[in-house]
């Protein structure tokens, strides 16, 4: 007898594993794997779309991973249960999570060819953290959490000593080369100062006079009169403003706003985030100006400007970690880049599925000359 890959059928419309699953066996189609000897017809297990160096990725998994990242872009269950429309977002995902799957193969074989691997100590120290951090420490908590999540500790340990194998492959492999020295540091900080500036920023203090309101067939309503009211009520405080009131003072004592607890301050807020009309009253001013009353939303309101600060480029000093990390990151994707390029090069990739092979290829080409993917 034939050894098989078991699993189960996800491609039927039925499947408790939801729509999302059934939604998957709609774009992929495969080759099946063995056929029992003792049985006169074949019977089909399990099937696989590709081989990596002689390792497997099978339908189901690509499915789980389909359902994954359908779920993650939180489309619409009720849209996607019509064919056509999962097709399609089968079909964006999919050639992505074709290269992404087979990259990590890559990667993980080269791991274990290196002699790689998570020892128990690693493992049960990383286990005993995450159980901390998770409130997990006690142990029905945990197997409640594991029974809820469909998870074994084994299942826990082989996404682990993926993830482990994959870290200690990069570093390995280029890990060196992401040192970064004090002379790249300040290179990168003045080729890109736009990255590190600081808002213009403004602190303010304000006073609200709120104009009451009545409500007629459900809507709120103002009367001219009141309003009338609250305008010559503003016009008031305003002239005792200026005639050397504390602002802080008569905003605890009138305003209506809630900010009266804190004598109307508010901020520093970030230009950015005032309506354009506020912004451009307050380019006009200077610390201690004081705004005539000016109709809100919710009645009169009166500004003044305690500070403003100008937008400005942040010392490299105060943005160092900043700077090492963008730095890093650019490039770390680019020696990434290059060693899965010369990973998949010397790769023998079998694909028993010929629409998924185009679409890999396709993506892994948009990749490498900077297109938009499928």
């Amino acid at each position: 007898m034939m050894k098989y890959y078991s699993s189960t059928n996800t491609c039927r419309r039925g499947d408790t594993r939801s729509w999302l699953a059934a939604a998957a066996c709609l774009l992929v189609g495969a080759v099946a794997i063995g056929s029992a000897q003792a049985s006169s017809s074949p019977q089909i297990i399990e099937q696989v779309l590709v081989k990596v160096n002689g390792d497997i990725i099978t339908k189901s998994e690509l499915e789980e991973k389909q359902i994954a990242a359908l779920r993650q872009r939180n489309l619409n269950p009720d849209v996607l249960k019509n064919d056509e429309q999962l097709k399609k977002a089968l079909a964006d995902v999919t050639p992505q999570l074709l290269v992404n799957a087979i990259d990590e193969l890559l990667v993980i074989q080269l791991g274990r060819e290196k002699g790689l691997r998570l020892s128990d100590e690693q493992f049960n120290r990383w286990l005993t953290s995450m159980r901390k951090d998770q409130g997990l420490e006690d142990d029905k908590k945990f197997e409640a959490a594991l029974q809820q999540e469909g998870m074994t500790i084994s299942d826990i340990r082989r996404n682990v000593e993926k993830q482990f194998l994959l870290q200690q492959v990069q570093t390995e492999e280029f890990g060196g080369k992401l040192q970064i020295t004090e002379e790249e540091a300040r290179q990168y900080y003045q080729a890109n100062q736009k990255e590190f500036l600081e808002p213009a920023t403004v602190t303010l203090r304000e006073i609200l006079i709120e104009v009451p309101t009545v409500t007629q067939q459900g809507r709120a309503m103002v009367s001219v009169g009141k309003d009338d009211e609250a305008a010559q009520k503003a016009a008031a405080v305003r002239a005792r403003l200026t005639a050397g009131e504390d602002f802080a003072t008569v905003a605890s004592e009138v305003s209506a706003g809630a900010s009266k607890a804190n004598g109307g301050l508010i901020g520093p807020i970030a230009m950015t985030e005032l309506s354009p009309d506020l912004q451009k009253t307050l380019v006009g001013m200077k610390p201690g100006d004081i705004t005539e009353p000016q109709r809100a939303a919710k009645g009169y309101q009166i500004l003044k400007l305690e500070t403003s600060k100008p937008q400005a480029v942040r010392s490299f000093d105060s943005v160092r970690d900043l700077v090492a990390d963008r730095i890093y990151q650019d490039r770390s994707r680019t020696e990434m880049r290059k060693f899965i390029e010369r990973v998949r090069r010397q790769a023998i990739i079998v694909w028993k599925n010929e629409e998924l092979r185009k679409a890999y290829e396709q993506q892994v080409e948009a990749m490498s000359t900077g297109k938009p993917g499928l």
